[in-house]
């Protein structure tokens, strides 16, 4: 058995030709077959508005897959702090923790959410729009050096160039203010990401007091055995709460892999012991797809780019695209330049080509999980490379 576990982070992802239903029924199926090849946990991630991924809901997504499981974690990856008050989250969990006692990870996402604009000068006419305060927040607090060039760890991993993410807020601003709209309530604001953080763990705790002095105990989740985790794709705010808080950290090499390095470096530069952690605790996420051979697998990823195309041209997520459907796509180099820091980050090929890639992942971010997200059009292939890994992994027992 390793000693460096494996997770699954699941999208949710719906193929072409498929409806709703086909894809909950592989979310389930994966999660049982999952468990049965060795795997340590069982995440979610939240999306909306995308017709290929449909993992809208962590809470009920872990809902779902639960009663077909029964040693493997459950967790999220992550509920979005943007649009969600601490007070439900903590309640949500705490009701599946009464159902599946000591194995839930509640794993947390800061995500765009209205911010609320500072005063504007006495002369101004007009206070910022509100999807541009929420697409200023969200560079901001990004942090981290700027990658305009491609970059390599010392023990060669590939740091990509920095994708723009500021050029898919700029182009899709029409969606993310309905998205918001859709969202939030009317008027309201995201609080500061830390304070979130602060009330979810009070609540967990019991010790949570309300502005007004009140104490307020959170039934269902008060006292539930659930792990706290932040995620965070850079070494912005995230990373350092995390840290400051002593609390697990999940770092995306999948999302923003020019940034992995920057997001662990600042959480362990951060990281204060407590009473639930004595030492910084990482997982780190990768597009893995493996096949029998690497030439099977490049097959298998052959949608991939098409499918991380449609995310940056803000269009939201396709369903998964066969590599037939996948192959009439005519690229412009435009579109390879916009898709080449995901595509050159998938970590594609056998058993024993993957798992190589993966240790090497393991080791130049000293990562102590890593977590495996994995699309193919066929639900038996996607299946098959999840088996694949494992045993590889176990096989080499590192």
């Amino acid at each position: 058995m390793s000693t460096t576990p494996l997770a699954v982070l699941d999208l949710v992802p719906r193929s072409s030709g498929d409806g709703v239903a086909a894809a909950v029924r592989n979310a389930v199926d994966l999660a049982r077959q999952a468990e049965r090849f060795g795997y340590h946990r069982y995440w979610f991630a939240e999306h909306h508005l995308n017709p290929g991924v449909l993992g809208a809901s962590p809470a009920l997504s872990i809902s779902l897959i639960g009663a077909a499981t029964s040693t493997i974690r459950l967790g999220s990856a992550g509920v979005q702090l943007g649009h969600r008050q601490p007070l439900a989250v903590v309640e949500e969990f705490g009701l599946l923790d009464a159902v599946h006692p000591g194995r839930l990870d509640l794993g947390l996402g800061r995500s765009i959410g209205r911010q609320k604009p500072a005063d504007p000068p006495g002369d101004a006419t007009a206070a910022p729009a509100p999807v541009a305060v929420a697409a200023s927040a969200y560079a901001a607090n990004r942090g981290g050096a700027e990658h305009a060039v491609e970059q390599r760890a010392d023990n060669g991993l590939l740091l990509p160039k920095q994708y723009d993410f500021s050029k898919l807020i700029a182009t899709s601003g029409a969606k993310i203010a309905a998205l918001l709209d859709l969202l939030q309530q009317p008027g309201a604001y995201t609080p500061d990401y830390d304070s979130q953080i602060s009330d979810i763990l009070a609540f967990l705790a019991g010790t949570y007091v309300s502005p007004g002095g009140v104490a307020v105990h959170a039934y269902p989740g008060e006292g539930a055995a659930v792990q706290v985790w932040i995620l965070g794709a850079s070494g912005g705010s995230s990373a350092t709460v995390a840290g400051a808080r002593g609390l697990r950290f999940a770092a995306s090499y999948h999302h923003s892999p020019s940034t992995v390095l920057d997001a662990v470096t600042a959480y362990r530069a951060a990281f204060v012991p407590s009473a639930d952690l004595a030492q910084p605790h990482i997982s780190v996420s990768a597009d893995v797809v493996v096949g029998e051979t690497d030439e099977q697998a490049a097959v298998l990823a052959a949608g991939y780019p098409l499918w991380v195309r449609s995310i940056r041209t803000g269009a939201g997520a396709i369903a998964f695209p066969t590599p037939e459907e996948a192959a009439r796509h005519e690229w412009s180099d435009e579109d390879r330049e916009l898709v080449r820091d995901r595509v050159d980050t998938q970590l594609v090929g056998s058993p024993a080509t993957v798992a190589d890639k993966l240790e090497q992942l393991r080791d130049a971010t000293g990562a102590h999980e890593l977590a495996i997200t994995t699309i193919t059009h066929q639900h038996a292939d996607r299946v098959r490379s999840y088996q694949l890994l494992a045993d590889e992994w176990a096989r080499r027992g590192n």
